[in-house]
């Protein structure tokens, strides 16, 4: 191999990692695929039941008094994110906004273990997108990201580990 040709390989092997990047943002061979399973939706201040709870992360839950076998399932999930997540566990609350006037059964309340419940009104149901889903407000208050009511618990389990690692606040 002659002088030229080894020049003319290393220059192509250093140029090699810059073309490729460029190749994937100009493609946009990995647009859509998220890093994250919650989905991320516009901030909005939330005040009200949540006032109390500003400097935590908190999860909530929105459902009837009346919980339903899909209502149980969210708590549940709800519970055990905020256990598996160890020793950040205290920097996560749990809201269970109850949609109605009602009070649920007595033998749920002892299943929640520490779940914040409050009653919620018309203004503060507003703020939220829609019922069913579980929701992540961040520690200065702000809604900031949902999951599906049937979440896949381990997936919302990474997704809080990595926003309370790289997060300053609560």
């Amino acid at each position: 191999m002659g002088p030229r040709v080894k020049v003319a390989l290393v220059v192509v092997i250093c140029a090699a990692p810059f073309a490729l990047g460029w190749l994937a943002y100009e493609h946009r061979w990995f647009a859509g695929q998220a890093g994250n399973y919650g989905e991320l939706i516009q901030p909005r201040p939330l005040a009200g039941p949540l006032a109390p709870l500003k400097g935590k992360w908190v999860l909530v839950t929105i459902d009837a008094a009346a919980c339903d076998a899909a209502c149980e399932k969210k708590l549940y999930i709800v519970r055990q994110v905020r256990k598996a997540q160890g020793k950040d566990a205290e920097r996560i609350e749990r809201l269970w906004l109850l949609s109605d006037a009602a009070k649920p059964r007595a033998e749920l309340l002892a299943a929640l273990e520490g779940s914040q419940l409050s009653a919620a009104d018309a203004a503060t149901l507003g703020t939220f997108p829609g019922t069913r889903d579980i929701y992540l407000v961040d520690p200065l208050g702000n809604l900031m990201m949902r999951f599906p009511a049937d979440a896949d618990p381990s997936k919302v389990i990474k997704d809080l580990q990595r926003l309370l690692k790289y997060s300053g606040f609560g």
